[in-house]
């Protein structure tokens, strides 16, 4: 059986020859019963096209950039995430997912003709020029992006370190587009951080996944037990801003958290991307709660995350709603240097959920917002204590037993304490991060009702 797809480019290599005074009768036989399935009218335009340019384009022009053209415009009118990858992108790809590469840090899409920010990479020159999942990037250096392939904009963000690029933005909720400028620097992505939140509370955050992104998250749990008496009442894990990364990642991840059952399973046109994704029988946390903060920049494998641990009711999802991008892109070799990234399936979540152009829905969502911490009250609010006659507790009238220390002498009261030195607050953890901090809440709730339901 012949392949259609060697077929159409036969065919098509054939017109090219004609448009340029060559004669295909030789490939028209040879292709004569693969007719009826090719698209002949539109193969004759393109040969057309290829010929007017080739003779009459003001300037000049290669063959090889012409095709190399065609084969992008082919790409790019498929959907975002496909594309062709010439020598440097092919290698750019492969450095990227070991976790180092050169750039600002910024994980970007196509809206409208427009660079869209799906995430600003965590530590990195974006994040600190202030760069928010769903910017628009409308000039780069005064340059419009309005016609430059998404791998154009990208390579234009990019340079050596040290040298310095404006970015002009459009921001939802901004009258108009400003300027930011930004000085690019070698990316290097720490995947996990981790600390304790509260004694026997711990925060792990994932900002990207890489190859070696679970190793680190199991090492991460590790000190975090050690550092809590060997068991951990709680874990916040967060995928906020995570664009995505490496899917044998993302099942390794949920993997670790989960005892059995499908993580994700993917379908597509061909056998080959049919393909599912299960949990071993391990629970590293054994079954101590997590809660899991998304928002509109947890994409592609962090969606994963969130959706196989919601379905398998293993966490309470917490936040805004992902980013949707539930599509698989497998890289193509075409030959040593350069391939095809080409969307060949569609994630699904373990009930059967599409990830693509939903995202997941938070079990909890908040409200946008921060929250700002106001001053002690001037005045103490009123209590028992404090009202005439009220009933003393075996204590003198007027006395909190709490005001004692156990040498039976008063405490002095916390204006009396402050008055000759000054104390440094640290700021709550509701002022520095609203949402971690109702998930720490969430947490301890939970410890509390497990306790209740054992005794």
């Amino acid at each position: 059986m012949k392949n259609p797809f060697r077929s159409i480019m036969t065919f098509a290599i054939g017109l090219l020859l004609a448009a340029a005074g060559g004669s295909i009768g030789v490939i028209l036989a040879e292709e004569e019963q693969a007719h009826d399935e090719l698209p002949l009218k539109e193969l004759r335009i393109f040969a057309e096209v290829f010929g007017r340019i080739k003779g009459e384009y003001v300037e000049p022009v290669d063959d090889k950039k012409l095709l190399k053209s065609a084969v992008r415009g082919m790409l790019s009118g498929l959907d975002p995430h496909s594309t062709y990858l010439d020598q440097e992108e092919y290698r750019e790809l492969q450095v990227g997912t070991s976790g180092e590469f050169g750039g600002l840090g910024i994980e970007v899409g196509m809206e409208n003709g427009f660079i869209k920010v799906i995430a600003p990479i965590d530590d990195t020159p974006a994040q600190r020029a202030g760069i928010k999942t769903g910017d628009l990037i409308i000039r780069i250096d005064d340059k419009p992006v309005k016609g430059m392939s998404l791998n154009d904009a990208v390579n234009t963000m990019r340079g050596k370190p040290g040298t310095r690029i404006t970015l002009t933005i459009l921001r939802e909720g901004v009258n108009r587009p400003f300027n930011l400028d930004l000085e690019r620097d070698i990316i290097q992505v720490a995947s996990i951080k981790s600390r304790t939140l509260e004694p026997g509370y711990g925060y792990v955050r994932i900002s990207h996944f890489q190859s070696r992104t679970t190793e680190d998250l199991l090492s991460a749990l590790n000190e975090l037990e050690k550092a809590n008496d060997g068991r951990l009442k709680g874990l916040v894990l967060d995928l906020r801003n995570n664009p995505g990364g490496v899917l044998n990642s993302a099942v390794g991840v949920s993997d670790a958290f989960l005892v059995g059952g499908i993580i994700v399973y993917t379908k597509g046109r061909g056998e080959d991307s049919e393909l599912q994704f299960k949990a071993g029988p391990d629970d590293v946390l054994k079954g101590a709660p997590i809660v899991v903060l998304i928002n509109g920049g947890s994409a592609s494998a962090s969606e994963i995350v969130a959706g196989a641990l919601q379905d398998h009711k293993r966490a309470i999802i917490m936040g805004y709603p992902t980013f949707g991008k539930g599509s698989v892109q497998t890289i193509v070799p075409i030959d040593d240097a350069t391939a095809l990234k080409l969307t060949t399936a569609r994630y699904y979540t373990p009930s059967g959920h599409s990830i693509q152009a939903h995202g997941i829905k938070p079990d909890i969502e908040l409200v946008r917002g921060e929250l700002s911490v106001t001053e002690k009250p001037s005045v103490a609010p009123l209590k028992e204590v404090d009202l005439h006659h009220h009933l003393d507790d075996k204590e003198p009238a007027g006395k909190d037993p709490a005001s004692k220390d156990p040498d039976g002498k008063d405490k002095a009261t916390d204006d009396e304490a402050g008055k000759d030195e000054t104390v440094t607050e640290k700021q709550p953890l509701a002022a520095e991060d609203y949402a971690l901090n109702e998930a720490l809440n969430v947490l301890k709730g939970l410890n509390i009702l497990g306790r209740h339901a054992e005794e």
